[in-house]
């Protein structure tokens, strides 16, 4: 039986303090660290709490979520969830929430820097001022005023990217592989040939898949303009470096932003390394699109509420790998959440224990997908300890709880 009082909340990566005072104030116990511990210590770590919070760095692979059987959800507090093993975690019982609205301002805007820095040269301009340089040119620096961004990706950033480019006065293309209702006089392409073909200026804004790895190559940089700018603000392994590298040094492209690499620093004391450094005007950020106070502070709400209503009420709206619940409360009744196999034959097994017991349904819903059934069951008894018992001992059930 799961209360407030007895769950222990690990967050990791120096999540937003708002987060920690969120669930401390429903009357959970927060542990909040800086870091994003090694493999080792993370399959140590994740056997002591029932519920864990990491950013992008921390990597939840199946050998750290085998660790931790008495886990009950994850949070990521970030956009992206492929540094979790959604697919084992699902069939561990664990849903994993994420915050997929919160920083796409800041992101859009980070890269609408970008399209300026990029155009007016002002990396370069600014590292030469530091050391003493003074290049007053206009050789090479344009307005983006009428100029064509071709956007990759038109989910919750592309689609704020189209509408801030367009009030700068661009034109905007984009490319999705799901058809997308355009904002304002935005143009959707037939494929991504011809968004290259069109655009002096491409920005990414796709999620890592099989499909997105390595989409942007040497066959793509044949394709683009002449003298056009890469953005990428998505995921590392969607460009492959060293093509971009030598398009640059070919001077094919003007020039690139990336904030995103396929390999990157484990921590602030690690070296970073790219071939990409010391190219003329190519801007490298460390992965800081969503790393603004308004973002974090709104990824913290985000997820803790989420943790929040999961642990209190077992919803499970929005989380990415599990079935979807989210069953208003019925006074006067105990909440039993039951995670099992999706096979034939188990709710009839919970209900025929449930009859046995003497317990009286006052609502009952069942979600599944391909591996598991998510039941959410509110039973009008005071005392559902043996029934709970039972449920739980059954050959199929993978976790069993109730809320309070």
């Amino acid at each position: 039986m799961t209360s407030a009082h007895n769950v222990r909340i690990l967050l990791l990566e120096n999540i937003h303090a708002v987060a920690k005072e969120k669930l401390e104030a429903e009357g959970f116990k927060v542990d909040l660290r800086t870091d994003s511990p090694p493999e080792a210590e993370l399959r140590q770590l994740i056997a002591k709490y029932d519920v864990i919070g990491i950013r992008s760095k921390t990597e939840l692979v199946e050998s750290v979520l085998q660790a931790g059987p008495q886990l009950l959800m994850i949070g990521a507090f970030c956009i992206g969830t492929n540094q979790v093993n959604l697919q084992v975690a699902n069939r561990l019982g664990v849903p994993v929430f994420n915050a997929p609205y919160s920083n796409t301002r800041s992101v859009a805007e980070l890269v609408i820097a970008e399209l300026v820095i990029l155009s007016r040269q002002l990396g370069d301009r600014n590292t030469q001022a530091h050391s003493g340089g003074w290049l007053k040119s206009a050789e090479g620096a344009r307005e983006i005023r009428g100029k064509t961004l071709g956007i990759v990706g038109y989910g919750h950033i592309g689609s704020q990217v189209s509408v801030l480019a367009e009030a700068m006065g661009m034109r905007v293309l984009f490319y999705d592989i799901y058809k997308k209702l355009p904002l304002g006089n935005a143009r959707s392409c037939s494929t991504l040939g011809e968004l290259l073909r069109e655009s002096d200026f491409v920005t990414l804004h796709v999620p890592e898949t099989p499909q997105t790895k390595d989409m942007i190559g040497a066959g793509e940089f044949k394709q683009m303009r002449n003298q056009a700018g890469l953005i990428n603000a998505s995921r590392g392994t969607v460009v492959v470096i060293e093509d971009l590298a030598e398009a640059i040094r070919s001077r094919k492209l003007c020039g690139c932003a990336l904030d995103v690499f396929p390999i990157e620093p484990a921590s602030n004391k690690e070296k970073f390394k790219s071939v990409l450094q010391g190219l003329p005007n190519v801007f490298l950020t460390p992965h800081i699109g969503g790393s603004t106070e308004e973002a974090q502070y709104a990824i913290g709400l985000e997820v803790a509420e989420s943790m929040r209503r999961y642990l209190k009420v077992g919803s499970t709206s929005g989380a990415v790998n599990f079935p979807q619940v989210d069953l208003p409360i019925n006074a006067g009744s105990r909440r039993v959440l039951n995670v099992h196999r999706n096979e034939p034959g188990v709710l009839g097994e919970i209900n025929g224990l449930v009859s046995k017991f003497g317990a009286n349904i006052q609502a009952q819903f069942l979600s599944t997908d391909a591996h598991i059934g998510y039941l959410v069951m509110d039973v009008e008894q005071t005392e559902v300890t043996e029934l709970v018992q039972h449920v739980g001992n059954l050959s199929r059930s993978i976790k069993t709880r109730v809320v309070e």
